[in-house]
């Protein structure tokens, strides 16, 4: 008898591990398309690397479509400092869906929401992660 909760989609990590293949676009952002089997999941950033987790992170979002009990983990810390020493502050839960995923304030001092999906186009990432990869 099948696992019930058992689909033909593949797992996050199945898109983890597969190397995607990137195209340059003409306003000068990345594409990455990874492939498993007949799915495909794809991702846009202003990097090679973010374009990769933004189409990692759309195969998780995919997989929650079919696994409804998989949770989507957030791919930045509740609040942190990126490469350009901008501060990110988690927006509390109740007024995500109004305002966005995150609050930030943006170079004339004002504060302004970005969504989870936005950032990764953007390549933000967390100074930490940053020093490790280099």
């Amino acid at each position: 008898m099948a696992h019930p909760d058992a689909s033909a989609y593949p797992e996050p990590e199945d898109f983890a591990v597969k190397r995607p293949n990137y195209r340059e676009k003409d306003d000068g952002m990345f594409e990455a398309t990874i492939e498993v089997a007949s799915f495909r999941v794809s991702g846009e950033s202003a990097t090679k690397a973010g374009a990769r987790r933004a189409a990692i992170y759309e195969a998780k979002k995919t997989y929650h479509s079919y696994h409804p009990s998989y949770k989507v983990e957030n791919p930045y810390p509740d609040t942190f400092e990126d490469r350009q020493g901008m501060e990110w502050r988690r927006v509390p839960r109740r007024k995500r869906d109004q305002l966005g995923d995150y609050i930030f304030v943006d170079e004339r001092g004002d504060e302004d929401y970005v969504d989870i999906e936005t950032m990764l186009m953007w390549d933000v990432r967390p100074v930490e992660v940053t020093e490790q990869a280099e």
